[in-house]
């Protein structure tokens, strides 16, 4: 177990230089880039050491809430090499279920005798689209589920955001959306091998699935910081921009449960939960009037738990026993 956690840790550097993570540097530079146009747009007087202040204000990075997503980044990959890495559902026999039950549904393997690059191109549309859509789907449940909401509200308790936000979740929530990983993958590698056999494989760039590296590379980062980056009405029917899910990260309950799409907006507006910047107004970060509490390390680990073991006793249960404990009181 020790060994999995400094393993683990030790990859921590080369995330700045895996197309497969958030912050990997030409993510963050294309971020920077699209954030001078936002910079330009707004400030009449332009300097270098102005737009250093622009992407770097104190009150945002050195904020209490900020320096608690820099330590959640290390401690919760900790927790999960020695807790519930060994138990997350792998690929593998999720794409043999599916094949096995197509089997059983449509007979053999149609064995599709399609072009390379056609079979190269429908798996990472495919791949792509499944994932997009059960990442809206399980953040849909992660909003109306009320057990899975106190799990989630880790991330929308940050206070400013910042590309770290990204890593502000509880552990609960890490192993939900590894297990959906797994069988986003599985399925597309079960579905292809059925339609095309053994041939598998998908579009690239820098070893990232085509698509993602796209959605990544166009501002992804700025999705999680406090610069207002929108794509036009047009674009936004489309595609969530990084405006959009600063709106939903918004304490304004009209924003709530919106935009819960990650790179499509089509998930959104089939469920009418889509909102373009050019309809949110103001926007101001937290989860509402109250404050979650989100304090510490700590608490950002225990109190999720304990309010969704709650959520799981019926009202009048916990009434009886408030009641009970105000007549000890007195």
């Amino acid at each position: 177990m020790l060994e999995q956690i400094w393993q683990d840790l030790s990859a921590l550097p080369s995330y700045l230089i895996d197309a497969n993570k958030r912050i990997y540097i030409p993510y963050l530079l294309s971020a920077v880039v699209m954030a001078f146009f936002v910079y330009a747009q707004i400030e009449k007087s332009k300097s270098g050491k102005g737009f250093l202040r622009f992407l770097f204000p104190r009150d945002v990075w050195l904020c209490k809430s900020a320096k608690l997503d820099y330590t959640l980044l290390i401690t919760n990959k900790v927790i999960k090499a020695a807790t519930f890495a060994p138990l997350v559902l792998t690929m593998v026999p999720v794409a043999i279920a599916v094949t096995d039950f197509l089997e059983w549904v449509l007979g053999k393997p149609l064995m599709l005798q399609w072009p390379e690059a056609s079979v190269i191109a429908f798996f990472t549309l495919i791949l792509f689209l499944l994932d997009d859509f059960t990442r809206y789907l399980l953040h849909l449940l992660l909003h109306k589920v009320p057990f899975l909401w106190e799990f989630h509200k880790v991330h929308h308790s940050a206070k400013v955001l910042t590309p770290f936000t990204i890593y502000r979740t509880h552990p609960v929530e890490s192993y939900l959306y590894a297990c959906r990983m797994a069988v986003t993958q599985g399925i597309a590698v079960g579905v292809g091998f059925h339609l095309f056999g053994t041939s598998l494989s998908m579009f690239d760039i820098l070893g990232a699935n085509a698509f993602v590296f796209l959605f990544n590379i166009f501002g992804a980062n700025l999705r999680h910081s406090h610069i207002w980056f929108s794509w036009g009405d047009k674009l936004e029917g489309w595609f969530i921009s990084p405006a959009q899910h600063q709106v939903h990260h918004s304490d304004n309950p009209k924003h709530f449960d919106t935009n819960l799409g990650s790179a499509l907006a089509i998930w959104d507006k089939l469920g009418g939960t889509l909102i373009k910047a050019s309809e949110a107004g103001k926007v101001s970060i937290g989860v509402g009037k109250y404050d979650a509490k989100h304090d510490s390390v700590y608490a950002i680990y225990w109190l999720p738990i304990k309010l969704a073991v709650l959520t799981l006793i019926p009202k009048k249960v916990i009434k009886k026993e408030v009641l009970k404990e105000k007549e000890t009181n007195k």
